[in-house]
């Protein structure tokens, strides 16, 4: 009996999809699929930074339409990933898939971060080619190919990540040898998801044809200092509605954000709308999809937003503006200081970047993207 152990819809274990759906066997199978071409990318960290990896999906699809990618990520981003087509498997940081990649062979592995974990992950994986980053077995991490360099230089010299002008996506794309022709971030809502929104949307009366305007007063635990002030966006949701008054002003945050937004709440009850905190990744995603215009530092929701298609100001302080791309659909605004994308945990200096960024700055972008 003919087996098409090559087929992407080859299984092992059980039955495949088109058996189950149609009982066909492989010898006279119209959904045949071979797989020509097998890719491993290992991206685990941080949420935020694994969805706007996704950006390479398009291009290796493009250059390897017959291939099968599997994706290696923590279990945190697993939901970044649910409807992505493109990605064929993805498997969570664990035991079970350190044995995978280590009893399979990918003709291509792809490791665009140089963290020791993801580097040694790289390492032992059966691979023909690999692109990115290795661990040494003299015990450091190293750069698999000439392209991965720059990237590689950036993460250990402060001064060569403030000089640099290229955007991330630029940099990944360079580093596999793919072409910068604007490869947008995957992610992909599904009917129920657009569903759920739709029904937080009207049970706090919000019209699809009013401007909605999402404020995200977060920004992750690890850059405390990304965060823009309290005052700022207290502020600023008066000046908005003073300025923009039929528009709808959208509170997005996650558990590390239930004081701020407490404190925004209990003054504007009457003008904002919590989404809450409380909520998962996926209904996070799919509230923010509400909003047609998002406020937001440098972190996850930056990057959800930005792939969701939305219009967006993005403020910068310690971190990379450059490294952002906003896909010719926002506004960056960055201080005037000489030590910005500074990188550092803390910070003395007064008033700090994230001060100097006014409620008046923050209007005037969002009316220039009204």
């Amino acid at each position: 009996m003919l087996i098409n152990k090559d087929c992407r819809h080859f299984r092992g274990d059980i039955p495949c999809k088109p058996h189950k759906e149609f009982g066909v066997h492989c010898e006279k199978c119209g959904y045949y699929d071979k797989i020509e071409f097998k890719i491993l990318i290992i991206k685990l960290d941080a949420v935020g930074d694994v969805l706007r990896t996704t950006c390479i999906l398009h291009g290796l699809k493009e250059k390897y339409p017959h291939s099968h990618i599997t994706w290696l990520t923590r279990q945190e981003s697993l939901p970044l990933f649910k409807n992505n087509d493109m990605a064929d498997t993805v498997i969570d940081y664990s035991a079970q898939s350190f044995l995978q990649i280590q009893s399979e062979d990918y003709d291509l592995i792809i490791n665009p971060d140089a963290a020791p974990k993801s580097a040694r992950l790289a390492e032992v994986a059966r691979g023909i080619k690999k692109i990115g980053f290795g661990f040494h077995k003299r015990g450091f991490v190293y750069p698999f190919n000439k392209e991965a360099q720059k990237w590689f230089e950036m993460g250990l010299f402060d001064d060569v990540k403030k000089a640099n002008t290229l955007t991330y996506q630029q940099i990944i794309l360079d580093m596999i040898g793919l072409t910068h022709s604007q490869h947008e971030i995957v992610l992909k809502l599904s009917d129920d998801e657009k569903k759920f929104a739709k029904g937080f949307a009207n049970k706090k009366g919000i019209k699809e044809n009013e401007l909605k305007i999402g404020l995200n007063i977060g920004a992750g635990g690890r850059w405390e200092h990304k965060k823009w002030t309290i005052e700022g966006f207290s502020r600023l949701i008066g000046m908005i509605h003073k300025d923009l008054p039929k528009a709808k002003i959208l509170l997005y945050g996650g558990t590390e954000e239930r004081e701020r937004s407490a404190y925004l709440m209990n003054k504007y009850h009457h003008i904002a709308i919590d989404t809450g905190c409380e909520n998962s990744l996926r209904e996070f995603i799919s509230l923010l999809d509400i909003c047609d215009i998002l406020l937001t530092g440098d972190t996850m929701a930056l990057h959800m937003a930005i792939a969701l298609k939305k219009r967006v100001v993005a403020l910068f302080g310690p971190t990379s503006s450059s490294e952002i791309d906003l896909y010719n659909r926002g506004i960056k605004i960055v201080p005037e200081m000489d030590c910005i994308c500074c990188y550092l945990p803390r910070c003395n200096v007064r008033p700090s970047c994230m001060e100097r960024i006014t409620a008046e700055d923050a209007l005037n972008a969002i009316r220039r993207l009204v």
